[in-house]
């Protein structure tokens, strides 16, 4: 019998093996790219939401008061005076009657919910004329963080708050009057106007100037959470549904800031109030 010629094919199973290898590699290349692509968009747009939404609200912010300064003669507005002649009296505003959502929702809504009527009262006299429905109308200076921020009437994201602007809660009083003043503005993005509010104390000056006046508040008590629905912070006395020991208890002119808390979240809402400077 001839003898039987076997052939041995070697390396069959350890090119199989490196060809699994070879795979699996190029599946973990590709999710690795995936993933940084991923990173560098959601970077990019972190970077938008935080840095490029400041930088072009804070500019356009500052514009407005330097064309509003432009408007009314000088920085300013006025000689200081926080009273108003006879012949300038404050009416009713048409737009009191409409609802004012204390905006919660994205980062800096702020607020809490139904804005209540302000009544007339003592020293209502003295009060800016009611405002124009569209546009900022008013500056707010804090002197100790340095800024400067236009006022416009309403708390809507787009068209108020993420311009930049201080919005005045449709609802409640005008400045100077007797009643309550009340802002919301952005804590972070935005031009994030009323970030720092939580360093203001007591004696602190709030200044709000309009067309011929300015009127001066002094930072009485400040709220460090509430919930986004306490609408008592924003009542014509100030004092809120959830701490009822935080606020005011006697009729009087006041200014209330509000914001969200913790920052970069809208979870809560931080309160500062102040009283008007006779």
């Amino acid at each position: 019998m001839r003898d039987r010629v076997r052939v041995v094919v070697q390396g069959k199973g350890r090119r199989t093996w490196h060809a699994r290898r070879v795979g699996l590699a190029g599946v973990l290349w590709a999710a690795g790219e995936l993933a940084v692509t991923v990173g560098v968009v959601v970077l990019l747009l972190v970077v938008h939401q935080v840095w490029w939404t400041n930088r072009q609200a804070l500019t356009a912010a500052h514009e407005r008061v330097a064309e509003l300064e432009g408007e009314w003669g000088a920085p300013g507005a006025s000689s200081g005076s926080t009273g108003a002649t006879d012949d300038d009296p404050v009416s009713d505003d048409p737009a009191a009657d409409e609802d004012s959502a204390v905006q919660g929702g994205g980062d800096g809504g702020d607020g809490t919910s139904r804005a209540p009527r302000s009544g007339s009262g003592p020293g209502s006299g003295s009060a800016a004329k009611p405002p124009p429905q569209e546009g900022a109308y008013g500056v707010l200076r804090i002197p100790r963080l340095g800024v400067v921020v236009p006022v416009a009437q309403g708390v809507d994201k787009r068209s108020v708050l993420d311009k930049g602007y201080a919005g005045h809660y449709v609802g409640t009083a005008q400045p100077g009057a007797e009643g309550n003043f009340a802002l919301a503005g952005h804590r972070n993005t935005h031009g994030e106007p009323f970030r720092y509010i939580n360093r203001l104390k007591a004696g602190d000056e709030l200044i709000v100037d309009v067309k011929g006046r300015r009127y001066v508040y002094v930072v009485g008590k400040t709220l460090g959470q509430t919930t986004e629905h306490d609408t008592g912070v924003i009542a014509p006395v100030p004092r809120s549904t959830v701490d009822p020991e935080a606020g005011y208890s006697e009729p009087g002119a006041y200014i209330t800031l509000t914001t969200c808390t913790p920052e970069y979240t809208s979870k809560y809402r931080l309160v500062v109030w102040g009283t008007l400077k006779r």
